[in-house]
């Protein structure tokens, strides 16, 4: 397994992914081999280093790992591989995607956000805009329309719009990875009015928790990929829940099928449908969400997996 840049600690995508990678370890003996990426620049030359050390299967964990991945794919037919978050137009047969379509978990997350609003606005912002982060903010965005249109309400949402498919984006180097920027995204958008903010930028979404924490209650989270009461469990009392990816589950089965000659570049999508991505439970906020927008949650949830509520994003699979 390849990291991007975040790590492999990042309280988010790569970390659960590495917990995939932990499981399948432990259950099935495999011999595994990994590195952390620092920079962007370290992509090729990682994956091309788990080719070296002899991997059946390499997984590179980030949509910003495809390109390698798909490179060392091409050159190494015999080779397994997977990359999470993205399933890249031009890839070879022995490359499987591992994608979610968090734009339905995240409708869901946006509907909570509104409902939750005492300021009557709300935020979010992304580490950069990659089709892997937008549909995120996509999924949010329409949640909270959609609680307008239900309720005669008018939350506002700042950093996204649908339309134009622009918005806030940690302003930094290592964007995904950079506390003290995310902490500045965060600002900036309670500065405006917003106390329920959605960071969709890994490690440097923590930022928004720490804001979150020391507002005393005024400001709270929803936290992104993972269930951040168990990822980063010192801010879970300000975090209302958490749109969740089941990369874990999704990493397990890919090795599994690897080892039992079943593998196909036929792309995993985690859906509401199949559990592969969803809403976390509410923890400490469970008695602050009443009975009633925790059965209109349900409901939606069940619509859109029906299909009657469409989600729309490009990002989607």
């Amino acid at each position: 397994m390849v990291s991007d840049q975040g790590g492999f600690d990042d309280k988010s995508f790569n970390q659960t992914s590495y917990a995939g990678l932990q499981k399948a370890k432990a259950d099935f003996g495999v011999a595994e081999a990994h590195v952390q990426s620092i920079a962007a620049t370290d992509y090729a030359n990682n994956v091309n280093a788990m080719v070296g050390a002899g991997c059946n299967i390499i997984i590179g964990v980030g949509f910003a790992l495809s390109d390698a991945i798909v490179q060392a794919a091409t050159a190494n037919p015999n080779i397994e591989f997977a990359v999470v978050d993205d399933s890249p137009a031009k890839a070879p047969s022995n490359v499987k995607p591992l994608v979610f379509n968090t734009n339905e978990s995240s409708f869901l997350a946006g509907y909570l956000a509104a409902s939750l609003s005492k300021s009557g606005t709300v935020g979010t912002y992304g580490g950069q805009p990659y089709p892997s982060v937008t549909i995120f903010m996509d999924g949010f965005a329409q949640g909270v329309a959609y609680y307008n249109q239900q309720k005669s309400a008018n939350v506002k949402l700042l950093g996204w719009d649908v339309a134009s498919q622009q918005g806030s984006f940690v302003q930094s180097e290592n964007p995904f990875v950079d506390v003290n920027a995310g902490k500045t995204a965060a600002t900036n958008l309670t500065a405006q009015g917003a106390d329920v903010l959605f960071p969709v930028a890994g490690n440097a979404g923590t930022g928004a928790l720490q804001v979150a924490q020391a507002s005393n209650g005024s400001i709270t989270a929803i936290w992104v990929d993972t269930d951040g009461c168990i990822s980063a469990s010192d801010y879970c009392s300000a975090i209302a829940t958490s749109v969740y990816k089941a990369m874990d589950v999704a990493v397990y089965q890919v090795i599994q099928d690897a080892m039992n000659g079943k593998f196909s570049g036929t792309p995993y999508v985690g859906t509401l449908a199949n559990q592969g991505t969803g809403i976390a439970p509410f923890h400490d906020f469970d008695s602050k969400i009443n009975a009633q927008t925790k059965q209109e949650l349900q409901a939606i949830q069940a619509q859109i997996i029906a299909g009657t509520i469409k989600v729309a994003s490009a990002g989607a699979h």
